[in-house]
């Protein structure tokens, strides 16, 4: 456990992205209705993950590093939020439920590096 088990890429402009990514990698996208926000869900021949619109202005290309943000499956997610909360991490979106799926929520480093976590559970709502 512990390891990567989820990419997003946030997009200004996610149909342009979906064109771009399947046409490269030959990622399938699918909508996803069941989130407050658009997003669309990737399949890969490996790892799956996740592109949604993004909520803030692009970041510009003097201010380093635009990447996407990976989730790691932990066992609990409430037991890794407190550790990661009591060696200075910070919440950067709260916990919330992927109906049938998992818990998730992000966090920020000690540099200000978002990641995700997930706790897969299908009984989440």
């Amino acid at each position: 456990m512990n390891t990567i088990g989820y990419f997003e890429i946030q997009s200004s402009e996610p149909e342009r992205e979906i064109v771009f990514y399947s046409t490269i990698f030959g990622w399938k996208f699918f909508k996803e209705e069941f989130v407050p926000i658009e997003y669309y869900r990737i399949e890969t021949n490996s790892i799956n993950g996740g592109l949604l619109k993004r909520p803030v202005k692009v970041p510009p290309p003097e201010f380093g590093t635009n990447a996407f943000v990976c989730s790691i499956r932990v066992d609990n997610f409430d037991h890794m939020s407190e550790l990661i909360l009591k060696n200075g991490g910070q919440i950067a979106f709260p916990k919330f439920a992927i109906p049938a799926r998992c818990w998730q929520g992000y966090f920020l480093d000690l540099d200000n590096n978002t990641f995700g976590i997930f706790e897969v559970d299908e009984n989440a709502k």
